[in-house]
This record gives C-alpha cells, sequence and structure tokens, in this order.
C-alpha cells in the first residue's frame, strides 16, 4: 500500500512556519524600493490573511474562505491596485528568499509546487490589479493547489530494517 501523501500545508508544518514566513516577509517589505509602495498603506490584519489564503490553498483549514470571503474577495482586494510587472517577479523573489532564509522545506517537489502557485497567483493578481475597482467579482472557486507532476514529496527508498 502506498504511504498517504500529505498536502502541501501538511509537508510545510502547517500554521507556524507558514505564519512565521509571512511575518518575516512583511518585516523586509517596508525596506524593499518595488514593494513598500504597493503595502504601505496595508493593515496590519493583511498579514494574517495573506497568511490564512495560502494556508487555504495548500490545503489546510479554510479559514480564508470562512472568515474573509474566498478566492472572490481575494480578486477584489487587488482590483484596481495597479500592480507592475517588476513588483511580482520581487515579490515572488523575496517571499522565496524568505522561505530559504527560515529553512522552510527545500525538496525539489515542494519547492516546485510552491513557486508553482506563487507564479501562477502572482501573475492572476497582476491581471486582476489592471481591472477597475467597480468590476463586479462574485463568484470564483479557491484555488487548491497539490503537488503536481511529482505526486508527492520525494522520499528516497531506504532498504528494510
Amino acid at each position: 500500500m502506498a504511504p498517504e501523501v500529505p498536502t502541501l500545508y501538511e509537508w510545510l508544518g502547517g500554521a507556524e512556519p507558514l505564519n512565521r514566513l509571512i511575518d518575516r516577509f512583511y518585516e523586509k517589505v517596508p525596506s524593499d524600493p518595488l514593494l513598500e509602495p504597493l503595502f504601505a498603506q496595508m493593515p496590519k490584519e493583511h498579514f494574517q490573511h495573506v497568511a490564512q489564503f495560502i494556508a487555504e490553498v495548500l490545503g489546510g483549514p479554510d479559514d480564508y474562505s470562512r472568515l474573509h470571503g474566498g478566492h472572490a474577495a481575494m480578486i477584489r482586494h487587488h482590483l484596481s491596485r495597479g500592480i507592475t510587472e517588476q513588483q511580482r517577479q520581487r515579490w515572488v523573489a523575496l517571499l522565496l528568499e524568505t522561505a530559504d532564509e527560515l529553512e522552510l522545506p527545500s525538496d525539489p517537489e515542494f519547492r516546485s509546487a510552491l513557486v508553482a502557485y506563487l507564479e501562477w497567483g502572482s501573475r492572476l493578481a497582476v491581471i486582476n490589479s489592471a481591472l477597475p475597482a467597480d468590476i463586479p467579482v462574485t463568484d470564483a472557486p479557491m484555488p487548491a493547489w497539490n503537488w503536481g507532476v511529482p505526486g508527492g514529496p520525494y522520499q528516497p527508498d531506504t532498504p528494510e530494517s
């Protein structure tokens, strides 16, 4: 029987390491000339909301959907923000640099899935940020990211004891 494959959220270690990642990332943002203008006026609870959203996308609890309105709400938050491609690239790079700094899982399967989500989600944010603020967004399924092609974490075969 094949072992049960953990969610990306479980493989990451759950809420504690994800919250550390998001908190540390946003500690760096004020000194980043590309990102600071995007986040200068964000309320502190924004950081927690981002962590809840990413947690849910990676297979964790559905707190963002239950408490904040799901993916449609996230899309509405990005409308008319004018995010540039350079800001998007820097956001992804700084988040991944922070993941390395905090020694989050670095196996190729996990990082491949994480990078894929960050690329997809950040590109969607750029597209949505170019739309007018008053465009109606009422329904958008919550993304559910998984391991993709590898199918699970790399676990080398070990001889039976």
